[in-house]
């Protein structure tokens, strides 16, 4: 698993979303879920390549529902990016990691 994931609870998604000044990629998974599990190496990716330019976590949402309801998550995987603390995209479903990285190079 990459150093470069951050692993978030609910209580710390609100504050990390609105407070910080890079984009911020979450990956809502969980760990029976096999979509989850092929999107989760792109995630780890991206987190590499991202690392200081973009903070890149997830959250399980068996442990974690509050931050999943805020954002409307219906089905997993959903991945979402904030900037400013705005929700600014969001994919549900397995997604390609080229979809992720052109959304995150425009919102630079």
């Amino acid at each position: 698993m990459s150093e470069n994931v951050m692993h978030i609870s609910d209580s710390e998604f609100s504050e990390l979303i609105s407070s910080s000044d890079v984009p911020v990629l979450v990956d809502f998974w969980a760990e029976w879920c096999g979509p989850c599990r092929m999107i989760g190496p792109v995630v780890e990716e991206i987190a590499e390549e991202y690392a200081g330019k973009a903070k890149i976590c997830k959250i399980d949402i068996d442990e974690h529902r509050d931050a999943a309801n805020q954002v409307g998550v219906q089905s997993i995987p959903t991945v979402v990016i904030f900037k400013n603390g705005q929700l600014e995209k969001k994919w549900v479903g397995v997604t390609s990691k080229e979809d992720i990285t052109e959304a995150l190079d425009e919102l630079m």
